[in-house]
Formats: structure tokens, sequence, C-alpha cells
């Protein structure tokens, strides 16, 4: 089969609206960046019985271009490839199999939306390896990572991706902006609540499962000194906190410290709080925060579609779940596309 750029999907859908993305820290990697969060983690070995990978493999008609930002280097790579390497560094290989498969299709989904608006600031600049898009990782990365257990781990990985190959979700048959997190304080979040502009599929929901995840409550010491600087307030001339309004899903909607008001999310990304739903309090020179929840709180948590899976639920019912009024389509659903594909 000729290969041809994904780009080409293009006839997939009419005019897009670019609308926020949302990012989260990789699995794998040191480190608690949250431009966006932090995702799922779990310890200890999970492993199952998995069959056998199949051993004819088709090929890939379509390819992403991604660029390694640690060698500066642009990869091409097959699209399927791809969504393996970004599903094991977003999602821990212990979760649940129908987990890994509603974050195969957030991926795919992802990097197809990515490409139909354009590639990025530059027409058909390639994806990125990190935060700022997907986090990605080859094979012989994850093998360095994950040394003995890698066997086992990207066996159920590509179990996961090869069982939902080809698939996305939708929304009024546009792929939609598949925002995930780690871990939310018992409901997701409206993504108006965080973000400016509402997104139908986006709204907040029920999550009770998130109370097993470990990152469900947190506690972190500021020192003054520090909230001074990078909150740009001084709380020793006006030593007050005062909470203003929390959202529908009890995230701080609106906070007043030191006399200066900010957004529950302005707090929580200058100082690097694991959620917006916090409560502070003072202590001697130190401010102390109690979080709920780890992430933005928008779209599907990733520790809810875990405890769900546990419950029996099917990736297709997790994804309905958490992206409410969405479908999940093939890329290849329709015959003059897949003609126009294969051109």
């Amino acid at each position: 089969m000729k290969k041809v750029s994904i780009i080409a999907v293009l006839v997939l859908v009419s005019i897009i609206v670019i609308i926020p993305t949302a990012i989260v820290t990789p699995y794998i990697g040191a480190g608690a960046n949250v431009q966006d969060d932090n995702q799922a983690e779990t310890s200890g070995e999970k492993q199952e019985n998995l069959s056998a990978e199949p051993t004819a493999k088709e090929e890939d008609p379509y390819v992403v271009s991604v660029f390694r930002s640690q060698d500066k280097t642009v990869d091409d790579m097959p699209l399927e490839e791809y969504v393996v390497g970004v599903v094991a560094s977003e999602m821990p290989a212990e979760f649940e199999l129908e987990a890994l498969k509603a974050q195969s299709l957030a991926a795919r989904t992802y990097v197809v939306k990515y490409l139909l608006n354009g590639g990025g600031d530059e027409k058909n600049d390639p994806i990125t390896d990190t935060v700022q898009h997907q986090v990605y990782k080859s094979e012989e990365e994850l093998k360095r990572i994950w040394k003995e257990d890698y066997s086992w781990k990207i066996k159920k990985v590509k179990k996961a991706v090869a069982e939902t190959k080809g698939k996305i979700i939708t929304y009024e048959g546009k792929p939609i902006t598949p925002s995930f997190f780690s871990t939310s304080n018992g409901y997701t979040e409206n993504s108006e609540d965080y973000w400016q502009n509402p997104i139908p599929y986006l709204v907040s929901v029920e999550s009770p499962w998130d109370r097993e995840s470990p990152k469900f409550e947190d506690q972190k010491i500021v020192t003054i000194e520090k909230a001074e600087q990078a909150l740009g307030i001084n709380f020793n001339a006006n030593p007050t906190i005062e909470t203003l309004a929390r959202t529908s899903s009890n995230r701080i909607e609106t906070i007043k410290i030191a006399g200066k008001e900010f957004s529950g999310r302005k707090v929580r990304e200058a100082l690097d709080l694991r959620s917006s739903d916090f409560t502070v309090e003072q202590k001697s020179n130190h401010l102390v925060f109690r979080t709920k929840g780890y992430g933005h709180g928008v779209g599907m948590s990733q520790y809810g579609a875990n405890g769900m899976a546990e419950e029996g639920k099917t990736y297709k019912e997790i994804l309905k779940y958490y992206y409410k009024g969405t479908k999940i389509t093939e890329i290849e659903s329709d015959p003059e596309r897949v003609t126009a594909l294969k051109q």
C-alpha cells in the first residue's frame, strides 16, 4: 500500500475551529510539569495474560512526522506506531486494557486533529514528542526505561492500540480535543471553568473512582517569599486569604491573596500545585496548600478510566462517559475518503 502523509486526512472533515489543546506531563521521565498535567502513576507490576501479538503486520498508510526534541531531528513513522509510543508514555501499562484502549483513541484523535488544523504555528510543522503536544517514546527508549518489564508492558500497549486501530473520537463529525488528566477531585471540570470557552463535550461529570488514586490528596508547603515572587504580592503587608468563588466541581474559581484577586488556575500554575481544588492556610512564614486531584480536571480522568475498566466498562463506555455526545469513528469509514487517501 502506498504511503501517504496523514495530512491527507484534511478531506476527513470540514473546517476545524481551533480550541485549546490538553497536554499532560509524561508518566515516563522525571519532574511534574503541569502545562498540563502529570498523568496517572501506579506502583507494582500487573502482568496479564495477553494474546500474542499478530505476526502479520499490515502496512500503515498514514505517516506522522515527529520532532524528536533531544536529537533535534524529525522522524517519520506509521501512525499506529506513533500511537503506541504515546500511550506507553502517557498512561501506566499496569492499567486495565480497556483504559489503555481509551487512551489510544485519545492519542490518535489528538494527532489527527493537530494535522487537520494545519500542524502548528507554521503549516505542516511536525508534532513534538514533549508535553507541548503529546509525549512520545520510541521502543528503544522504552526498553531502557522499563528494563525487565519491557516485554509484557509493550505487548499490552500494542494490544490496546491494535484493537482500536484507525478509530478516533468525533463530535458532529469532527475530531475532538481529547483533553485528559491524571486524577479528579471526584468531578471533572467544565471546559469554560478552566479555559475561556465552553466546549459541548467537555462538561463536568462525577468521577468517584479517582478516590483510589495515590494522587487524590496532596499537601504542598510554599514559603511566603516564594508565593510573593510567583504571584506578585506583598503578603506581609496584607496577610489575608479569602476564597471568593468555587466552580460547580468545587475547584477554586477566584481567590484573593494579600488583597489581590486570582483565578484558581493562575495560583495552581504559578505555584505548581497539583490541582485547582485547594485550601490554603498560613503557618508562620509558610503557606500550606492542600489539594484534591491532579491535573486541570477537563475531559477524561485517567484514574477514572481505569476505575471504570476495573468495573467491567469498555473503552467505548469510558470515552462516551467523559466526552459527552461524542462518537467513535473509523478514519476510513467513508469510501470516497479512502479513495482520496490512497491516490
